[in-house]
């Protein structure tokens, strides 16, 4: 019978390699108990987590990426008891496990270092190899349901643009959930995403459940079926992983404790700065229809606005993809 590697075991091999230096198969072995045989064996099963192991005669094992673990208990000392945080090596979507979590646990954070069926916009799959990614969801409950609703995902957007900003790389939002850059032949790069999910809650209340996913330090070789032009953050700025997602789960958590209070209003002038389609000519496809025209930024309610034959159109998300023509 097969000996079944637990979640433990890997995660150690996985710590001894996160330097992405060169260690010896007979080190690594001695440090985990096991045989070279045995090591060779989770050193295959670490592919399944779409790490790339290097190995080389004389030289032993390396990670083709160093990555920097997310450290659960820095992560909820840094954010105190008001928001409940939880790291996993694994899951399907950090999303869809919070959403079947029960919301009296709310506020609650959930991080994955590998997503085996990371979720974005319009059904699509997100890729999330471990380590290389920042993959988290934050599940939070309103009494009442808050007022410009539809906007709140261009709200998380800009917390998200504000954070990255602050750490130095330039980037810009793409409507309604992209995180881009623009390269210097003028090309959109996406650097990351954002998906929010709402449920009504018993006695008016409603629930939402904010997912983002962001590009690191991602291999070329793991992203080699991503359709539309990418970027990693490590080529803007350094990397420093819990320290990004400490920063944008506080900034975050301040946003969705306001939002109620405050709606959309205090973020527009902030989304209207990074907004990199307005004044541009573009394409907005409805389902297979086109609309050209030129994007005029958004309204009050997060709706898109494209001026075609002098008449102005309000778009709201759904199933609405938009393209820059210009």
């Amino acid at each position: 019978m097969a000996q079944v590697l637990s979640e433990t075991e890997l995660l150690a091999l996985v710590d001894r390699l996160a330097d992405g230096a060169w260690h010896s198969g007979e080190q690594l072995a001695a440090a985990s108990g096991i045989t070279r045989a045995a090591l060779a064996k989770r050193i295959d099963r670490l592919a399944d987590w779409q790490l790339t192991v290097e190995a080389r005669q004389g030289l032993g094992y390396r990670l083709s990426t160093p990555i920097e673990r997310l450290d659960e208990a820095a992560l909820q000392h840094a954010l105190g008891e008001r928001l409940r945080v939880r790291v996993v090596p694994v899951t399907d979507s950090t999303s869809s496990r919070l959403l079947e979590t029960p919301a009296q646990n709310d506020p609650q954070a959930l991080l994955a270092e590998f997503q085996t069926a990371g979720r974005g916009r319009r059904g699509r799959s997100w890729l999330s190899p471990f380590g290389t990614q920042l993959a988290l969801s934050l599940a939070w409950s309103y009494d009442a349901l808050p007022p410009q609703l539809t906007a709140l995902p261009l709200a998380v957007g800009v917390i998200c643009a504000r954070v990255l900003q602050a750490q130095g790389a330039a980037v810009a939002l793409k409507w309604p959930n992209d995180l881009v850059v623009r390269g210097e032949n003028g090309e959109l790069r996406k650097l990351g995403g954002i998906l929010l999910e709402h449920r009504g809650e018993g006695g008016g209340g409603c629930r939402v459940v904010v997912g983002i996913g962001i590009n690191l330090s991602v291999p070329p070789g793991q992203a080699a079926t991503v359709a539309q032009p990418w970027i990693n953050l490590a080529e803007l700025v350094p990397v420093r992983r819990n320290r990004l997602a400490i920063d944008l789960l506080q900034a975050l958590e301040r946003m969705l404790a306001e939002y109620p209070q405050t709606g959309f209003a205090p973020l527009a002038a902030d989304w209207a700065r990074f907004d990199v389609a307005a004044g541009h000519a573009v394409r907005v496809l409805i389902g297979e229809r086109p609309l050209d025209g030129i994007a005029c930024g958004i309204d009050a309610h997060g709706a898109l606005i494209v001026e075609a034959h002098g008449v102005r159109h309000h778009l709201h998300s759904g199933e609405i993809s938009l393209r820059l023509l210009s």
